[in-house]
């Protein structure tokens, strides 16, 4: 199982871009499927991004296609959620997780667990 933690998130202005990063502590990183989550307040966690355990396939929500873009590097067991032209509706709390990739839902969470997450606050 991986243990994530999260780092990146800040307050930007609309248009503005962000790099998220997430940092597996354990040795299970590159055997995962993994995807970045986001929770705004009064909404359900919902996965924006996912990639392949080599990094070769990604799925995206319809919101964020073409304006994110998830990356990994298995050799330091980390994964990257590049963030450009924020947008005030990108404004919550990001995740990151264990996936199963899933072309509808682009990931569902293996686990139940979640670490502290990373905070993004976009301005109009």
């Amino acid at each position: 199982q991986v243990q994530v933690t999260e780092s990146g998130g800040g307050q930007v202005q609309a248009g503005g871009s962000l790099r998220l990063s997430c940092v597996d502590s354990g040795r299970a990183f590159r055997g995962y499927e993994m995807g970045w989550f986001r929770q705004a307040p009064g909404n359900e966690r919902e996965c924006v991004a996912s990639i392949s355990m080599t990094g070769t396939r990604q799925y995206y929500a319809d919101s964020v296609k073409g304006r994110f873009t998830i990356s990994r590097d298995n050799a330091k067991n980390t994964m990257y959620l590049q963030m450009n032209d924020l947008k005030p509706e990108d404004t919550a709390v990001y995740y990151c997780a264990a996936v199963y990739m899933n072309n509808v839902r682009v990931g569902v969470p293996l686990h139940n667990s979640w670490g502290q997450g990373t905070q993004v606050a976009v301005s109009s």
